[in-house]
This record gives structure tokens, C-alpha cells and sequence, in this order.
């Protein structure tokens, strides 16, 4: 589990077809063998360290699913280790299983934030609601309007400058992962309840769910 707020900004130091080498700092204190790291928003698992980078492999089913597969020698990329049960929840519960991809489609200055918005499919977009969480790139941020397919987030100044989104440009694919609390409501009611008086309609007249 994670929350969303990014510790460092890393570089990629080498990369192939399953195996990405990273130059860190902050992430790398009390590090161990095994434990789950997020790299963009996806939960990897730390197979070797050193005193300045570590290394993770990569399934080729993440490869599928996320931006990954795009990343070069010396890119930046968001960086934030598991949760601790002592830790504080800054942002919202993040699994690190990124659900799609999407296509930042304009980014607009709004007085000290900017605000992003991003295309991607119906089927994520169906839990995504108007002032509900979802992850881009790793980063837990509040969704301010949506459509059937796209959705705006603003990002203030700090996280613009602390976070890869400072290199984000038009047309460039982002991670996404929806927030799990909603997707494991829409698979509770989609199996059918009986005796409840909780419906669909009910769960979007009152801001679980979208309608989309």
C-alpha cells in the first residue's frame, strides 16, 4: 500500500526488457530486499541495492498496462515506498496496480497550480468521480471535473516541482490507478445483494460512482 505523495524524484540509471536500475537517495535509507517500492505509480519489488540506486524487475503484464515500457536511460520518475503502519496517510490508500494508461490532452495555468486533463477509457472513467481520488504517475490528486472518457486534476506548485509532472508535456501517456474503494464497490454490486437497499442509482446520486 501506498498514499500517493511522492518522496523523490529518481533517475533511470539502466534499463531492459524486465530490469530497471534506479538512482535514489531518500528512498534508499533502511531499504531492504523485497520490499515494495512505486516507480511511477506501479509497485515493483526491490531485488538488489546499492548506497545510490536500486533495482527491480518488471512483469511483462505491468509492462502492458503502464508507461514502463517507454522509460529511457536518465528519465526521472516518481518514487515512494510502502506505507508503514506508523506512517501518515497524506494522501489516499494506492495499490500500485495501475489499472490503464492515459493521454494528458492540455495542461492550463491556473494562478499558481495547473490543471491537467486527461483521456483514457470509459472503463476507468467509470470510477472516477468529481472530487474523488485517483493516482497519475504515482502522485494521489482530486478530480475536479470529468466526462465520459477524460478527466481535470490540478496540481499545485510544489507538486509540480517535486514530482515528474514538471516534464510533462501535451500528449504524453500518464499511469493511472482508479481508487480502489470504488472498484470494489462496483464488483459488490455488480455480484447482486440481497435485502439491500443499496443501489446503483444510490451510489451515484450520492458521489460513489459516476454515471458514465
Amino acid at each position: 500500500m501506498f498514499t500517493g505523495i511522492i518522496q523523490e524524484i529518481g533517475i533511470v540509471k539502466e534499463i531492459s526488457f524486465n530490469r530497471i536500475t534506479v538512482i535514489a537517495c531518500k528512498v534508499l535509507k533502511n531499504m531492504q530486499l523485497g520490499e515494495s517500492i512505486s516507480v511511477n505509480g506501479a509497485c515493483l519489488t526491490v531485488t538488489e541495492f546499492t548506497e545510490n540506486a536500486f533495482t527491480v524487475d518488471v512483469m511483462p503484464e505491468t509492462l502492458k498496462r503502464t508507461t514502463l515500457k517507454q522509460l529511457r536511460k536518465n528519465d526521472e520518475v516518481n518514487l515512494e515506498r510502502a506505507l508503514t503502519l506508523d506512517g501518515l496517510l497524506g494522501g489516499h490508500l494506492v495499490q500500485g496496480h495501475v489499472d490503464a494508461t492515459g493521454i494528458i490532452l492540455s495542461i492550463k495555468d491556473d494562478g499558481g497550480a495547473s490543471i491537467f486533463k486527461i483521456q483514457t477509457s470509459k472503463e476507468v472513467m467509470g470510477y472516477v468521480v468529481e472530487k474523488g481520488s485517483i493516482t497519475v504517475d504515482g502522485i494521489s490528486l482530486t478530480v475536479m471535473e470529468r466526462t465520459d472518457t477524460t478527466f481535470d486534476v490540478s496540481i499545485v506548485a510544489f507538486t509540480m516541482e517535486n514530482t515528474v509532472m514538471c516534464n510533462r508535456k501535451v500528449g504524453d501517456m500518464v499511469n493511472l490507478e482508479a481508487d480502489v474503494l470504488a472498484k470494489y464497490m462496483v464488483q459488490f454490486m455488480s455480484m447482486g445483494v440481497p435485502d439491500s437497499n443499496i443501489t446503483f442509482d444510490f451510489l451515484q446520486e450520492n458521489g460513489f460512482l459516476s454515471a458514465g
